[in-house]
């Protein structure tokens, strides 16, 4: 069948909020080349909205796929225990940023794993605040929508949320919510984040504050170390938690294990997800021994949570990981991604900004004159480059972010090809050529 055909069997069946970004049905997918059901090939740099970072297909995870559905499907780890959550609990707390005695626990996506920091931090704590900051993402359930910036798709017509949930400002530096040049930046909005919590919000209601070290769907914002730094020491000093929301930005991606890495910081509570189960659906909450050991037994968990078929999956991943010195990869491919970008942003003033950590590069358009985003002109770049068989992701809260998110294990040889096509596209749109009468 054509992709035209499915396309219209799924106009019958399927629930209209659910978006897709092509107009193509994948039939079968190997590293970083996806192909559909008419045997068109597509360089992916989506990776599956970050999730396979390891490839497409890769033969350890399959294997181990396979081996663990003839052995144990599922029991619930609640009823009746299996051996391989404990090993990947294991495996994890050691990848876990700190030298503390560490707890675990599982669940099925990033936004359960949220929700379930925030419990954990609220029960911890005896406090019902939670502080996000612009621009950030959590997931799309209750809790971590409401801890979200962004209200277009996510949150239209969905309220109203939950209390006692704040946003602050972020150290968004292209647009610097203070004003400042980055030459200048003293990390004032951290300072204006500290007032907001004594002055207006009030330090002794908050639990928790939450944080991407570099924000995903907000457009690929790495955080300063400053920023992350003077937050630890703030939430130290008031009895706060501090949650590392490394759902996106974790396992590798940055050029480290952990985007927060790059600060040196340690985290209270750690959400991973995404990379972790080799593409099957698992998400984790690590954290210091004392806060999840304080937890009421039963208060949190999850009928599927720590499947033992997506554990024998992330258990290949994380030994994958540290084998193959995966952060190692992800710093030369973002290197390579971002030269490239960098050269682009000098002959066309709509890229207002190229930014990066590791292998998370993003390109953000603007109006030329402006400044202001222009998402219609990320948008056509997207599907110009669509037409040259090359997947991409918009985000920004304004939609006008490329972001490059391709799998870390591609050849230097397949993300040239990618990138020569993205120039093709950025080309195309921002330079046409002239019509000849």
């Amino acid at each position: 069948m054509t992709n035209q055909a499915w396309l219209k069997r799924r106009q019958e069946v399927v629930a209209r909020g659910i978006n897709s970004a092509f107009p193509v049905f994948i039939e079968k997918a190997e590293g970083c080349w996806l192909t559909d059901v008419q045997g068109d090939r597509y360089l992916d740099f989506i990776a599956g909205i970050g999730v396979q970072s390891l490839g497409h297909g890769r033969p350890e995870i399959v294997d181990a796929v396979r081996g663990a559905a003839d052995q144990l499907i599922h029991t619930s780890f609640h009823t009746a225990m299996y051996p391989m959550y404990v090993k990947v609990a294991e495996q994890l707390a050691s990848l876990a940023p700190g030298a503390m005695a560490k707890r675990v626990m599982f669940v099925n996506s990033g936004a359960e794993a949220i929700e379930n920091a925030i419990k954990i931090a609220r029960q911890y704590t005896n406090k019902p605040g939670i502080v996000s900051f612009s621009n950030g993402f959590h997931g799309r359930t209750f809790g971590a929508l409401t801890a979200t910036d962004k209200s277009h798709p996510y949150k239209v017509g969905f309220g109203p949320f939950l209390p006692d949930i704040y946003r602050l400002p972020s150290a968004y530096c292209y647009r610097c919510p203070v004003n400042q040049e980055r030459a200048q930046c003293h990390i004032e909005c951290l300072d204006l984040v500290q007032s907001q919590l004594l002055e207006e919000i009030g330090v002794e209601r908050i639990a928790a504050l939450i944080i991407e070290g570099v924000q995903g769907e907000g457009g690929f914002i790495p955080m300063p170390a400053e920023f992350l730094q003077g937050l630890r020491r703030f939430s130290e000093q008031h009895g706060i938690l501090l949650i590392a929301d490394e759902i996106q930005a974790g396992l590798g991606r940055t050029g480290r294990m952990w985007s927060i890495d790059h600060a040196g910081i340690v985290p209270d509570l750690l959400v991973s997800a995404k990379a972790l189960g080799g593409g099957l659906p698992l998400s984790a909450v690590v954290g210091r021994a004392d806060i999840l050991d304080a937890i009421i037994p039963g208060s949190v968990g999850s009928t599927y949570g720590g499947n033992p078929v997506a554990l024998a999956a992330a258990s290949v991943v994380l030994d994958l990981m540290v084998k193959e010195n995966i952060p190692q990869k992800a710093e030369q491919l973002g290197h390579l991604m971002t030269a490239k970008a960098r050269q682009w942003q000098a002959r066309y003033p709509q890229i207002g900004d190229v930014r990066s950590l590791g292998a998370m590069v993003a390109l953000e358009f603007v109006d030329s004159i402006t400044a202001n985003p222009d998402k219609n002109t990320c948008q056509a770049i997207i599907q110009a480059a669509f037409d040259r068989k090359l997947l991409l992701t918009k985000a920004g809260l304004a939609d006008n972010v490329i972001r490059l998110l391709p799998p870390l294990t591609i050849s230097e040889i397949d993300a040239l090809e990618a990138m020569d096509r993205l120039e093709a596209a950025i080309t195309e749109i921002l330079a046409p050529q002239p019509v000849h009468a």
